[in-house]
């Protein structure tokens, strides 16, 4: 094909889908395999300093917070970082020197709580470079691609922008209509790490409400942690089979984490810990606060149960579930009713 425009942006994650075809093979058996490990064993085992690693969930939702807290316990180092919507777990991956490179969608933001100051310092100290750019839709497909195991896969989206000059995508002569088209190369990240609301020991997982990308990531990446409200038994899993959107066979470890996305929200389960969250950004916006934060709340504690001691317990963990419940239109504890 004849190539009319290239992307500057640096080519993370992308293999030849043979010789990724051929690593699964070697690496990731069918065979109904018990699972059940610890956070702890998990990230030892399949993070890597280097990796490129993508996280589940969107936004503040559904984030597998418990992993992200050990990666940085673990000080894992030059990560690379899909940041399809890194937000609070990309802010503090880069924050705690954990990230080298990343690729973005979307960062450096907690939505309608501002700016991620931390962040953004180490952008700018030339701490984490942002290495390439792309839309959000953009990178499902790419991921969309790697589990389809293709190359690339096309689309119109990002034609014509500045974003598609800081991706590394390509823009090619579509020989069936002559007209321009843009080429997404597949992406197969070395580590997703994804919540989910329940799985059975052999890493069968089901997810209420939204699932976003994670049905992609899955199958597209090497290794796949997973942590679950709840391991639940395998014959309820196969009673249902249409809920399945993680099948077992693509999973490497699973660990049995309640509450295992706070501060951020479990839809159905918990809501937003808007306090913690708000002391993050607060502390956060010089160096000192935030070592002062992973002192406190990573560093000091030895697993995620302290963790959720340290939080408040079960009082506050109760409360997030009963304003969850509510199903009111409530943005955050401190926007007033009229």
């Amino acid at each position: 094909m004849e190539i009319l425009e290239e992307g500057q942006g640096k080519l993370l994650g992308w293999h030849d889908p043979d010789e990724q075809r051929e690593w699964i093979l070697r690496n990731k058996p069918r065979d109904l395999k018990d699972k059940r490990t610890t956070v702890q064993e998990a990230v030892s085992k399949y993070v890597k300093c280097g990796d490129l690693l993508v996280v589940g969930g969107f936004g503040h939702v559904r984030v597998p917070m418990s992993v992200i807290y050990e990666i940085i316990r673990q000080r894992k180092r030059d990560l690379k970082l899909a940041a399809k919507t890194a937000v609070h777990d990309g802010d503090l991956l880069i924050a705690a020197g954990c990230v080298s490179e990343i690729e973005v969608a979307y960062a450096f933001g907690h939505e309608l709580r501002g700016l991620s100051p931390a962040s953004r310092r180490a952008v700018e100290k030339g701490e984490c470079k942002v290495v390439a750019e792309i839309s959000n839709a953009a990178y499902q497909w790419r991921f969309l691609a790697g589990m389809m195991g293709i190359p690339f896969i096309p689309s119109r989206n990002m034609l014509g922008t500045d974003t598609l000059k800081k991706s590394s995508a390509k823009v090619v002569k579509d020989p069936f209509s002559g007209k321009p088209i843009c080429l997404l190369p597949a992406a197969y990240p070395d580590t997703a790490i994804i919540h989910v609301h329940r799985c059975d020991k052999y890493g069968n997982a089901q997810i209420d409400g939204t699932v976003n990308e994670d049905i992609e990531i899955a199958r597209a990446s090497r290794r796949v942690i997973l942590t679950t409200e709840e391991i639940i038994d395998a014959e309820l899993i196969q009673s249902e089979p249409w809920k399945t959107v993680i099948p077992y066979y693509v999973v490497d470890a699973v660990i049995e984490v309640p509450h295992g996305a706070h501060p951020c929200n479990m839809p159905h389960m918990y809501y937003f810990d808007e306090e913690h969250i708000g002391e993050w950004l607060k502390l956060s916006k010089t160096p000192e606060g935030a070592r002062e934060y992973f002192e406190k709340y990573v560093y000091g504690v030895e697993n995620f149960d302290e963790y959720l001691e340290l939080i408040g317990g079960i009082k506050k963990l109760d409360y997030l579930k009963e304003v969850e419940n509510l199903k009111a239109p409530m943005v955050a504890p401190w926007v007033k009713k009229e």
